[in-house]
């Protein structure tokens, strides 16, 4: 480990425009990820998440960049009670995400060729840390599904907890 950043990359056969899309509309987000942002996208907005019925916000919860087709970033969530109660998390795991500094993720979206290259940038990161660990893990789950709901229309099953 190591580092305070986590990189991934993919190709998915789409456009910078529907790639966008579907990195920012509900409707899309909500299918591949389980997640709906409530937000503007202009940088400094604020991003509330919606997950399940609960409903995220916080004031460093934000947009940090928004250049639509090309780049996207915003903080990390923030991580409720209610969120680690929710997803099954115990009360030491929860206390060790808590602890860590608010990380950031980047989408930069290059053309390429027929296809688009998606590239996560989850920086900020404890390099040891809770977050690094989960995120090694969840990222390419969630954007093998965003890959596989465009281009065949249908998203991933969520993998057991």
């Amino acid at each position: 480990m190591g580092s305070d950043t986590f990189v991934y990359t993919t190709y998915i056969r789409t456009t910078p425009d529907v790639l966008w899309r579907a990195l920012t509309e509900p409707e899309l987000t909500r299918r591949y990820w389980g997640v709906a942002f409530e937000t503007d996208w202009t940088p400094g907005a604020p991003v509330v998440w919606e997950e399940r019925g609960r409903r995220t916000a916080d004031p460093e919860q934000v947009v940090l960049a928004s250049e639509p087709g090309r780049l996207l970033s915003y903080t990390w969530h923030t991580f409720t009670p209610e969120w680690a109660e929710a997803v099954g998390l115990g009360h030491e795991a929860y206390a060790r995400l808590v602890a860590e500094p608010r990380s950031r993720v980047a989408f930069a979206i290059e053309p390429a060729g027929d296809t688009v290259r998606l590239t996560v940038t989850h920086g900020g990161l404890a390099p040891d840390g809770s977050i690094k660990e989960q995120i090694a893990e969840g990222w390419p789950a969630l954007i093998s599904s965003l890959k596989s709901l465009l281009e065949t229309g249908e998203e991933l099953p969520e993998p057991p907890r």
